[in-house]
């Protein structure tokens, strides 16, 4: 008698392929859809016209943070189309593109980027006390932002300075810049309603 091994049946042989071939299937998919690591983690909480609440972990640095707001210039730069940040066009009816104008205000805690809460800020009252001293309370749990319209450019570390007002103390402010005409009207070639 000999004690050769067995042939692996064919129909064993295609379930081991198939098995082998899902796991490394996996770990490609892994691979290639991982998240960037060069930014923090993030989740558009509400969007109303051209304001955007983020929140992120509390746990996040203000480097991390500072980081983020670095990618929306990026971004605002060279494509000028913040759908692969999760933001939704900002200026939909705008002939000259779908983001001319936007703020991001981020948030550590969700319950401030809720929609309900973005808005009651938005459409406080400036004659009512309690208006006021949500807006207030609003304004200082953010932990950054990011805005930019046809004139100016301007990224922050710390509480909302509303537009046109010098930030206090407690804001660090990233960079402020003047917005080139060229850079406002630019859209690109795979933006609906580009050129080409």
């Amino acid at each position: 008698m000999t004690s050769g091994k067995k042939p692996l049946d064919p129909i064993v042989k295609v379930g081991l392929g198939i098995f082998v071939g899902a796991f490394l299937l996996i770990g490609i998919g892994m691979f290639l859809s991982r998240p960037d690591r060069s930014i923090p983690p993030y989740s558009v909480g509400s969007q109303e016209g051209t304001v955007v609440a983020i929140h992120l972990p509390p746990w996040t640095t203000d480097h991390e943070i500072a980081a983020l707001i670095q990618r929306f210039q990026k971004v605002r730069r060279e494509t000028h189309n913040f759908a692969s940040m999760k933001i939704r066009p900002t200026t939909p009816q705008d002939s000259r593109g779908l983001y001319q104008r936007m703020t991001v205000y981020i948030f550590s805690s969700p319950e401030w980027a809720e929609p309900e809460t973005l808005h009651r800020y938005l459409t406080a009252s400036k004659g009512d006390q309690v208006d006021q001293a949500f807006k207030r309370e609003f304004e200082q749990a953010a932990r950054g932002g990011y805005r930019f319209d046809e004139q100016i450019e301007e990224g922050w570390l710390g509480p909302i300075s509303p537009p046109g007002h010098l930030p206090s103390q407690q804001v660090r402010l990233l960079f402020r810049e003047t917005v080139s005409a060229d850079s406002s009207a630019m859209q690109r070639k795979d933006e609906p309603g580009g050129q080409g």
